[in-house]
This record gives C-alpha cells, structure tokens and sequence, in this order.
C-alpha cells in the first residue's frame, strides 16, 4: 500500500485563470471535470496555443490516464463504464488513484469516464491500461489520455487510439489549461434522459436493452405490460412516506396505516423486490430505469386500493429521483439542479398521491440508527455513511421535488409525537377520514 504522502493530490486551479471558462481557440471544443474526493470540482480545457498554465496536476514523476465513454441513456455504454469502473480497482491499478472524469462541451454530448492518477509514472500502467481497452470484446475502446508534464511544469494531454495488431495512433497533443467550473453542474443537463425517467416508456426502453443479459428483465417487462396505461386514483386518499434510510420510515408508515385503516403498498412493489439484487448490481442507468418500473406497477396497484380505502405507500417516484439525482451530481449540494429545475417535476403519466411527507433526522442520529441495524447494506447505503455529502444531496433533492412538493417532518422525537405529527398534517391535508 502507498504510503499517503506519495499519492497524488488535485489542486484546485488558480481563480486568476477564470477567463478560460470557455474552450480557447484553436483548442479541442472540450472541457473536463475531475470528480475528486473533495466538494469542489477541478475544471480544465485544452489549448493549441500558449497560455497561462495551471498548477500541474502530474507531479514528476507521476503520469495521469483518462478514458470516457458516451454518457447517452445506452445500456451497452452504461455496462462499458461499470466494467471499467470495477477493473480499475484491480491488479496492476491497485497502486493508483482512480478518480471520475467528465467530458463535456458547447457541441459535444457528455461523456463520462475516469481521470487515473499513477504515482509511479512507469510505463507499467500504461501497459496495462492498453491491454484493458483491447480486452474489451466487440465494442470500440475508448481513447486513451496520456497527460505528460512538460519540462517548464505544462501539461499536455495526448490522445491515442488503439488499432489492431498491437498498434496505435496519436490523434491530438494539446496543452491542459485552467477552465471555471460551468453554471450548471456538467451532468445536469443529461439528468431527464439518463437518471431520471418521466415516463413509463423512457423507463421501459432501458429495461427492453437488458433481456439478452438478465433474464429478469423480461418478467419485469410483462408485469409493466399487465397495468392500465394510465391509472387513476380512487376517491379515497393516496399518502407517501419518504426519507433516508433509518430515518423511522417503516415504523411510521406502519403506524399511520394502522391508525387509518387503510392499505399499505410499497415501492418497489412486491412482485418485483425478488429481482432488486440482481438489478442493484448493474449500472446506474439500468437499475434506476428498473425502481422507476416498479413505481408505474405500483401506480396500477394504488388504483385499484384506493377505491376501497386510503392507501399508505413506503416510498415511490421522489424516492426514486433523489437518489438518482444525488448519484449523478458529484461533490457539493450547490452543484444540484437548482430549484425548479425539470428534473424534479413529477412523470405526467404516473398516478400521483394527495400527500407526501419526508421523514428526517440529525445526520448523528442517522448514522447511529444504521448501525444499529446489522442488515446488509446495498450500495447507496453505504455510500450515505461514507459520505456526509451524499445525504445531505439526497434530502434537498427530496426538498425541491414540485407538484407534489414533499411535506417535511422531523421524525427526531418519540414515535408517538412522530406519529401524532404526520396525522394532523393528514387531516389537514386529506380532510377527514
């Protein structure tokens, strides 16, 4: 293992270099953001001309790699980015620091992709890389980015692509410069097409990509193709509970049916929840187009429930967009959408509840009710107690959520204050019941 003081750090560029915010004449149209493990995004753009340099972020005699795919809601691509993803943790990349790129610009569609930093600056890795793309069966490989510091501290970016028999060719050697962090976070726009689906059939096509490789993905398909194409809600009234994990979700949703009498649903439903597993282990395009499946089979089941009584459901479309949202969009809250941004109006052709109610707590108490629990944790879970971050992204995404907006309730107190809370904003919302 490497000792901390030899791996390699992003500095974040000068702010004097704000002027480059644009890509520079001359250069490549491009421009890319390294995901560090920090809040702040480090931005940079290449250039043919001479410029004033950033801070190099290659200290000699350390090299860095970069490799993107195309971002577009494909599943083969989304695939190509998880395997790389999981292979750069392994074997001859153990050693280095591997971080998430994106690469974006004016006229270019979003790639994404990762930024590894090699501390050793051998030709090892490069091998390694190399052998990696071309390992990769019938899909085209990615450029591969070598970033190479000059002998007065540039740095150069050179892009490769890999031909047969071993060879390759230089397609662009241009000079790393400084660029400002864009308005918008650059995933953002890319959000309504590949996070966060606003209608059955965007959800559906994902999961149609998926049954040559999970056989589950057919039965999901048939269960959506068995519901109404449009259900309507029942006289009687439809409330959702939301919030992190540990935040008393369950025991309160189970309280407020009880005390209503009325029917609790969950999301995803019941006759999909054998098939999470299996779908949490793909990329994030594939499972999100799944849990939002789950919300439209749901939909046919509130239907039908709240014609005969109130319904209560555990979770449903706010869960599934904030998380997704919260994935996306690395480093700070500031880097959301903001407020009434698209991506957090509701699906026009989902059922939609009279009430949603957010649970939350302190990020203490969170963090000591999930360890209590003992229970396996699924990735996100985890990624909530790793990062302080990620919740805090999570529940103001939950926040801006509109039509309907989220009803907040601090879930901190007694179960029988949490309950008695929840049911006046019931009344007071629903009427009487």
């Amino acid at each position: 293992m490497l000792h901390p003081s030899r791996l390699l750090r992003l500095t974040p560029l000068p702010r004097a270099l704000s002027a480059m915010a644009a890509p520079p004449a001359g250069g490549s149209g491009q421009c890319f953001a390294v995901e560090g493990p920090g809040s702040d995004l480090v931005c940079f753009t290449l250039s043919a001309s001479g410029r004033p340099e950033p801070r190099c972020f290659v200290p000699a005699p350390g090299r860095c790699y970069s490799l993107c795919v195309p971002a577009a809601p494909s599943v083969p691509m989304a695939r190509l980015h998880r395997r790389l993803q999981q292979r750069l943790r392994q074997g001859p990349f153990e050693g280095c620091r591997v971080l998430g790129l994106l690469c974006y610009g004016a006229q270019a569609a979003l790639e994404k992709g990762f930024l590894i930093q090699d501390p050793r600056g051998g030709p090892e890795t490069e091998r390694a890389l190399e052998e990696l793309l071309r390992g990769l069966g019938e899909l085209p490989p990615p450029l591969l980015g070598v970033y190479e510091a000059g002998e007065r501290g540039e740095l150069w970016q050179c892009l490769w692509a890999l031909r047969g028999a071993g060879g390759r060719e230089l397609l662009r050697r241009a000079r790393v410069v400084a660029a400002e962090e864009p308005p918008l976070h650059p995933a953002v726009p890319g959000l309504s097409h590949a996070a966060v689906f606003h209608s059955l059939e965007a959800a559906r096509s994902v999961v149609e990509q998926c049954t040559s490789f999970i056989p589950e993905a057919t039965a999901v398909l048939d269960l959506v193709d068995k519901c109404p194409k449009q259900s309507k809600k029942g006289e009687f009234p439809v409330i959702v509970i939301e919030g992190l994990d540990a935040t008393g979700k369950t025991t309160v949703t189970q309280s407020v049916n009880d005390s209503l009498n009325a029917l609790l649903l969950r999301s995803p439903p019941a006759c999909i929840s054998q098939w999470r597993k299996t779908f949490d282990d793909e990329p994030t395009l594939i499972r999100r187009a799944f849990y939002a499946l789950g919300n439209y089979i749901v939909a046919s089941e509130i239907a039908k429930a709240s014609t005969e009584s109130p319904v209560v459901v555990d979770r449903y479309w706010h869960s599934t967009a904030a998380y997704a949202i919260a994935t996306e969009i690395s480093g700070k809250v500031q880097n959301l959408p903001p407020a009434h941004h698209e991506v957090y109006q509701w699906p026009e052709d989902l059922l939609k509840p009279d009430l949603v109610l957010l649970l939350t707590v302190s990020p203490e108490e969170r963090i000591r009710r999930l360890q209590g629990r003992g229970l396996e944790k699924t990735e996100e879970e985890t990624e909530l107690e790793a990062n302080n971050l990620f919740p805090q992204k999570v529940e103001e995404s939950y926040k801006r959520m509109e039509n309907p907006r989220c009803q907040e309730v601090d879930a901190s107190p007694s179960r029988e204050e949490v309950l008695r809370t929840v049911l006046y904003l019931i009344k007071k919302h629903c009427g009487s019941l």
